[in-house]
């Protein structure tokens, strides 16, 4: 089913859509500063708390443990009482957990518990244990980010444009990390190592106050989406919204289009699993765990450690400048895919940057498992990095999650984001937790592959990306969201 004209035929209402997306995207930035701050404070805990390969994987996993109970409440929560309450309630939950991680004893000392654990000496397992309870809570964040951010923007966005709006999510993500890189750098220039141990990472927590309470305040003021107000029988606030997108006769058009696809749903769980939906949410579900398994966040999470293992110095600031320069990298490639995504369509950058990660992995992995100096080649690795991360900028990281906005039936389109980011969660916990592991320097893998087993790994996930895009993956640029729907039909 399609609307009458195409959305290109109607005048957009830039004033009004571009605010909307932007405080939208807020959540993605602090998805992004959330995901990427444990890569300057990791060293600090590590020393601080004195922590194995095992608990290092757990600092940086356990926000995936949230982020997986995040995706499957915000499902059921945004599809019954609508996005935007989802998206309320995400802000609150950044907002506690950023308060939480950097001062973790504050829970302890308002349920009067400080003092017993002092007396028992055991403050450093106390405060461990709320940490790690606090970045839970923000992977809770996380979660509900990753499912009602991208989710909201293609349901308010006209067909035309919103593989761009979706795509700026991309960015705020990637902005996010970078933004807390640099503050992660600065932050470190502030004192000594054991200035850092002791208070600095906690400077780097709390940076997340500020935009998360902003992100509180400007949620309220966002509109509903028009999609689910008219799934609620609520056409009058719907028509109201669309129009002030696109004007009274695109807000007609769309409102009679959601209309019709909506008459062919159920909006049941059982709907979610029947044959006719079956294929798409495989191949959200594959799409999602290949963004993943093929080692993104290895980059994100452990740059400063891969770099310090790598480069003469012995400090944690190389590898958080380094850092710096991997995330901006990342940065600039998404920018180019937001402009390309709507013209060059989602498969032809999705293959393209798939197969731009797997010789980059391929070529990181050889350099690190045939170097005799790591000094000598760590400007070598980290150009191959950025290549990597520009592959990744340009493709998977955007397009996997305008393809997830868009393939899934209104009715169930949470429901199925949310099983789709569930399992992409999983895979970025399994990868977080087994990379330590697989590159510790007394593991099997780095006495017969030196640090390179890791990165053909994902080398050999980015082949089979390449095989769900070409094989099962339907071009959706220029479609509206009913009409994605009826082309699994064809495909």
């Amino acid at each position: 089913m399609s609307t009458n004209a195409p959305t290109s035929a109607f005048k957009l209402n830039w004033q009004y859509i571009i605010p909307i997306c932007l405080v939208a995207t807020l959540a993605g930035f602090l998805f992004g500063f959330d995901t990427g701050v444990i890569s300057g404070v990791i060293e600090p805990l590590t020393t601080k708390f004195h922590l194995t390969d095992i608990m290092k994987g757990w600092a940086s996993g356990c926000v995936l443990i949230g982020c997986a109970m995040g995706v499957l409440i915000c499902g059921p929560l945004s599809d019954r009482f609508g996005r935007k309450k989802a998206m309320l309630l995400d802000s609150i939950i950044f907002l506690i957990a950023a308060i939480g991680m950097s001062v973790p004893r504050w829970l302890p000392a308002l349920l009067r518990l400080d003092v017993v654990f002092d007396d028992m000496g055991l403050q450093n397992s106390m405060e461990w244990s709320c940490f790690i309870l606090f970045r839970i809570l923000g992977g809770i964040g996380i979660g509900i980010a990753s499912i009602s951010t991208p989710m909201y923007i293609a349901e308010i966005t006209p067909a035309s444009i919103r593989g761009r709006m979706v795509a700026i999510n991309q960015i705020a993500i990637v902005g996010g990390i970078a933004a807390v890189a640099c503050i992660n750098y600065v932050i470190a220039q502030q004192g000594n190592q054991a200035w850092l141990i002791n208070t600095g990472w906690r400077w780097m927590f709390a940076a997340g106050v500020v935009p998360s309470f902003l992100f509180v305040i400007l949620r309220l003021f966002m509109p509903e989406s028009p999609r689910w107000l008219i799934e609620k029988k609520r056409e009058d606030e719907a028509l109201d919204i669309l129009t002030k997108v696109a004007g009274a006769d695109f807000a007609k058009s769309e409102a009679a289009s959601i209309k019709a696809a909506l008459s062919e749903e159920k909006g049941t769980l059982s709907e979610l699993f029947s044959p006719k939906l079956r294929k798409p949410l495989l191949v959200g579900i594959a799409l999602a765990i290949l963004q993943q398994v093929t080692g993104i966040n290895v980059f994100m999470y452990f740059g400063a450690t891969i770099f310090k293992n790598m480069s003469a110095s012995t400090g944690v600031d190389a590898g958080l400048l380094q850092q710096i320069i991997i995330n901006g990298s990342c940065v600039l490639f998404t920018v180019i895919a937001i402009a390309t995504v709507d013209k060059w369509g989602r498969k032809p950058l999705m293959l393209i940057g798939s197969a731009g990660m797997g010789i980059s992995l391929v070529a990181m992995g050889a350099l690190a498992q045939t170097m005799k100096d790591p000094t000598a080649a760590t400007g070598w690795m980290l150009t191959f990095i950025i290549l990597y991360i520009g592959c990744f900028g340009l493709s998977v990281g955007p397009v996997v999650w305008v393809i997830l906005s868009e393939i899934y039936p209104t009715a169930v389109r949470g429901r199925a984001l949310g099983l789709a980011t569930f399992f992409l969660w999983v895979a970025d916990y399994i990868v977080t937790q087994t990379f330590p592991i697989m590159d510790a320097k007394s593991s099997w893998f780095v006495a017969h592959f030196n640090h390179a087993f890791p990165f053909y790994v994902y080398a050999g996930f980015c082949v089979v990306l390449l095989f769900v895009v070409g094989m099962f993956t339907p071009e959706t640029k220029g479609k509206s969201l009913e009409e994605i729907e009826h082309l699994w039909h064809k495909h």
